[in-house]
């Protein structure tokens, strides 16, 4: 099977944050949920289903009229915790099952057969191949049914343009490095396969049909708190390890001091702090006549 290697993972800090991220969307989630469901579909599974929030509310939404949701993950841990939340959100007969698998692994059909919903949430973009992990996520998708993904779209937004500490536009630079970043890590991934084409067309590619896509947002306006403020927070930290080594020393000295508790421009005692992002929803259906 091809499982990633986890070791030297904080995984009470790991789930902390995946737990805390899973409440501050809750809301969308569940319409998320509710907008992807037909009233045929009785099972799901959700791919890289992290602390289980969403597996959570696609086994609630299920109770009563569905049969089965399978949580799948690489990492035990992982594993563990979702399909933990997903089995307390369920009842009215709907069964959870834990499948220790990923994206990448070629018996991922086998080990889950097909369903009628195949969800995955930032999970594609991972994949050294993607159109493969796409076209081996389908053969888990009945005839007529769907799969669904959740990609980035419009990038998250913390920080006013100006804040006081160097140049205007810090986080757009910062997003930036991150960006080149991510070309890197691609570049020199093992197995990596260039996808020049957006996920409608990955989609299509991959074999399904009448694709569809649409956005929305995850909305906290200033001043953030509680579980939008530790977000915001997690997303500057992340800045600053992934920008490390192609930021200007301005930035990256001006990104230490929203971090630092002891600076007077610390991010958790600032007024004017928002968590804003949009996310995109690729849907494509499996044809009829496959298999």
């Amino acid at each position: 099977m091809a499982l990633h290697s986890y070791d030297n993972i904080d995984w009470d800090a790991r789930l902390e944050r995946l737990r805390d991220t899973d409440a501050l969307t809750a809301p969308e989630t569940a319409e998320l949920v509710k907008r992807l469901l037909r009233p045929e579909d009785r099972s799901v599974v959700d791919v890289g289903a992290g602390a289980g929030g969403s597996a959570a509310a696609f086994a609630k939404a299920l109770s009563g009229i569905g049969d089965t949701v399978i949580v799948v993950d690489s990492a035990p841990e992982l594993l563990a915790a979702a399909t933990d939340c997903a089995e307390r959100a369920a009842s009215g007969g709907v069964e959870v099952r834990a499948v220790r698998a990923d994206a990448a692994d070629d018996a991922l059909p086998d080990l889950v057969g097909q369903m009628d919903l195949v969800f995955a949430s930032f999970v594609a973009h991972h994949l050294p191949d993607q159109i493969a992990g796409l076209r081996r996520m389908a053969r888990t998708v009945r005839p007529g049914g769907r799969l669904a993904l959740v990609e980035f779209g419009l990038d998250q937004r913390v920080l006013p343009w100006d804040i006081g500490l160097g140049e205007p536009g810090l986080e757009s630079r910062l997003a930036a490095a991150r960006d080149d970043r991510f070309r890197r890590m691609r570049a020199e991934m093992e197995g990596s396969v260039r996808m020049p084409m957006g996920w409608p067309a990955a989609l299509t590619e991959a074999g399904l049909e009448d694709v569809e896509s649409w956005s929305y947002l995850i909305d906290r306006p200033a001043p953030a708190s509680g579980a939008a403020l530790n977000a915001a927070v997690r997303r500057l930290e992340w800045l600053r390890e992934a920008a490390e080594e192609t930021a200007g020393a301005d930035d990256l000295q001006s990104l230490d001091q929203l971090l630092d508790p002891e600076s007077p421009h610390f991010i958790r005692n600032r007024t004017d702090v928002q968590y804003l992002v949009a996310n995109t929803v690729h849907v494509g259906t499996k044809p009829t006549h496959s298999t």
